[in-house]
């Protein structure tokens, strides 16, 4: 496979992240998830040979959640003997019974919620740990603590960056006081946060987009467009298809030399 996606610096993190990263709520949750179409949950097979797709495309970053099922603990199997090959993000404050999500952004589950990612991921540091927001005002988020103990995980090296995944333009705009990363929704019908996008830009916080295939409303020719936008490191897609994840790369690759 001769394609090699481009590598982009993730704002002041140091860290270099493909222009395509591989979301990974399929891996472990099918209930609520709010894809257009269905989708079964992927073999342990399905699931080495995504991820060996993913690292002849380039592919160096990889997006989880406590919240997404058992994506985290499929993920740590996965991935041994090859940590080092990974940039791998997830996030602390939203839980998921398996029902409905529930939220705590207290600095003791913080730390608590940090701790088991890493033993479900099997791995001595996290490079990325986002705020998973309910949407709630994000100076309430601070005042529960989950700022202070990130910021403090981040001190001793536990954490590379700080991120915040919101749920609007207002809240992405207030976590610019804090985050080294931020989670934004850019898509074919929803560009509210393309302001957002530039302002963090200009303060070196670095990009991530989610929902860029509206949950596969669009189709994977709109990558291009907003890999074009300035600020955007890197674009988030979830697949549990091999050839899902080449044609995304194609199409996104495709539109970019067209451009």
């Amino acid at each position: 496979m001769g394609l090699k996606l481009p590598k982009r610096l993730l704002g002041r993190t140091g860290m270099e992240v493909s222009i395509l990263g591989l979301g990974t709520v399929k891996f472990g949750r099918t209930a609520g998830a709010r894809y257009a179409a269905p989708f079964e949950l992927p073999s342990d097979d399905d699931i080495a040979e995504l991820l060996a797709t993913a690292q002849s495309l380039g592919i160096n970053l990889l997006d989880t959640a406590p919240a997404y099922g058992t994506s985290e603990t499929r993920l740590g199997a996965a991935l041994a003997g090859q940590r080092d090959a990974w940039i791998i993000a997830t996030k602390t404050g939203e839980e998921f019974d398996g029902v409905k999500s529930r939220f705590d952004f207290s600095a003791d589950h913080t730390l608590r919620s940090v701790e088991r990612s890493l033993t479900r991921l099997a791995t001595d540091r996290l490079d990325i740990v986002s705020i998973h927001s309910d949407g709630r005002d994000v100076g309430d988020i601070e005042a529960a603590g989950a700022i202070r103990a990130l910021t403090r995980l981040r001190e001793e090296g536990t954490i590379r960056a700080i991120g915040f995944s919101g749920k609007t333009l207002a809240d992405g705009t207030a976590a610019l006081a804090f985050a080294d990363v931020l989670m934004c929704t850019v898509n074919a019908s929803y560009s509210d946060e393309i302001p957002l996008v530039r302002a963090a830009a200009e303060q070196d916080i670095g990009i991530l987009v989610k929902k860029p295939l509206g949950r596969g409303l669009h189709r994977p020719e709109a990558l291009a467009a907003i890999a074009a936008v300035p600020g955007v490191a890197s674009i988030l897609v979830g697949t549990t298809s091999a050839d899902h994840l080449v044609e995304n790369a194609n199409s996104l690759c495709d539109g970019a030399n067209a451009g």
